[in-house]
């Protein structure tokens, strides 16, 4: 008994770094409320019954801890938050559906401020200490990077990262899943309306100084070249700071007349109204889907008419596609606070999948079976959105669509 209540008190020791909410009325919380009335009878409740083994992920009355670690503070920050608040109210849904086999699925977030020795650290809290199924929506690539090789080792699967990192997809790693497509999808789509459609020819690329920023150049390396055409300038910035006025003038200095931006919403807005201010205001910029679209829109108001997003998840208001439904009505219903975006929509996604291949495990759910039944049932569809995966193929969709922001989001055709 005594070993019991020493593995409840270590499973809560850390609690303020883990973001629990209240639509999660799971065995944590309960335990929880029971420590912090130190009440004997009801520690003695827990430990009777059999909710008491946390440390086996295979225990069919043990929730279902999925791991998230995200920017929940700093420059990023709302990514991570809309990140989150898409995959609670999936959960929150799928909880009131009966969970998966009757387990409740609990959603831990850690905050790693876009920092990848954080990322690190979380993980491996997650993973030793709250002894998670998986980690699930981790923002960023630099921190995907960072946790990676714990992940493969561990083999414990990496569900539905918000990146695009070539790195998560060549060469294949059995226990990565992606659910969006990759950078250079991306930076394919882009470059494509801007030079075969606009007919541009003099496109210059604002990256950030990392992992992140070098798979955004490279994609769009990759798809110029295939025009015959190379970047007239380049320019970079640090990760988590605004410090853009050095890259800026990298960049004009080849008077582009387009300029692909691969950051964070707070450096690219930035970027844009200093560039239209002191250049001109007839240059066309591009955002691929990690800047945070809504939060950039935002930003940027009328300093947004010549900007472009290229979005890997459905347009978050196109109420034709019954997933779409689900998903406002479910923000509204457990994350009302909430306003429909892309980021919490690819959050809200990545939730629904997870739980779909986890219902169709037969028997006992354990992480090998959970990776086989996605390869072999292959075919997902979660409402008029269809994923696909095979043995070597872990990423559920390849669709990008173009975006402009003002004044209004609008779908280019």
């Amino acid at each position: 008994m005594f070993a019991i209540i020493s593995d409840l008190i270590e499973l809560l020791d850390d609690s303020d770094e883990v973001f629990i909410t209240k639509e999660h009325y799971g065995q944590r919380e309960y335990v929880m409320r029971c420590l912090n009335t130190c009440s004997v009878l009801s520690l003695l409740f827990v430990l009777l019954f059999p909710l008491s083994s946390l440390a086996d992920n295979t225990d069919l009355t043990r929730p279902l801890y999925l791991g998230q670690s995200c920017a929940l503070t700093g420059p990023t920050k709302n990514l991570g938050l809309e990140m989150r608040a898409g995959l609670l109210a999936a959960f929150a849904e799928a909880n009131q559906a009966g969970g998966v086999s009757g387990r409740e699925i609990v959603l831990l977030s850690r905050d790693d401020g876009y920092e990848p020795y954080r990322a690190v650290q979380n993980a491996r809290k997650f993973i030793d200490q709250d002894k998670v199924f998986l980690l699930i929506g981790a923002v960023g690539t630099p921190t995907s990077e960072a946790v990676i090789a714990i992940t493969e080792k561990e083999r414990i699967p990496f569900f539905a990262p918000y990146t695009g990192a070539e790195f998560l997809r060549t060469p294949f790693k059995k226990y990565v899943i992606n659910i969006r497509g990759s950078y250079y999808q991306e930076m394919e789509k882009v470059v494509s309306y801007f030079v075969d459609t606009l007919k541009l020819t003099r496109i210059s690329c604002f990256y950030q100084n990392d992992s992140f920023g070098y798979t955004g150049l490279r994609g769009a390396e990759i798809a110029l070249q295939k025009r015959g055409l190379q970047l007239v300038s380049t320019g970079t910035y640090e990760r988590n700071t605004v410090a853009v006025l050095g890259g800026m003038k990298d960049i004009h200095k080849e008077n582009p007349q387009a300029v692909l931006l691969v950051g964070a919403y707070a450096a690219c807005v930035e970027f844009i109204k200093l560039s239209t201010l002191r250049y001109s205001d007839s240059i066309r910029f591009s955002n691929i889907s990690f800047v945070g679209s809504v939060s950039l829109q935002k930003a940027l108001g009328e300093f947004g008419k010549n900007v472009i997003i290229s979005q890997v998840v459905p347009f978050p208001w196109n109420s034709e596609i019954p997933l779409i439904r689900d998903y406002v009505m479910a923000l509204d219903t457990y994350q009302h606070e909430h306003t429909p975006d892309f980021t919490s929509l690819e959050g809200y996604i990545a939730g629904r999948l997870f739980t779909a291949i986890a219902r169709k495990v037969q028997g006992e759910l354990t992480r090998e079976k959970f990776i086989k039944t996605m390869e072999e049932v292959g075919r997902f569809d979660l409402g008029g959105l269809v994923f696909q995966f095979g043995p070597q193929d872990h990423q559920g969709m390849d669709t990008i669509l173009l975006t402009s922001i003002f004044p209004n989001f609008l779908v280019i055709e």
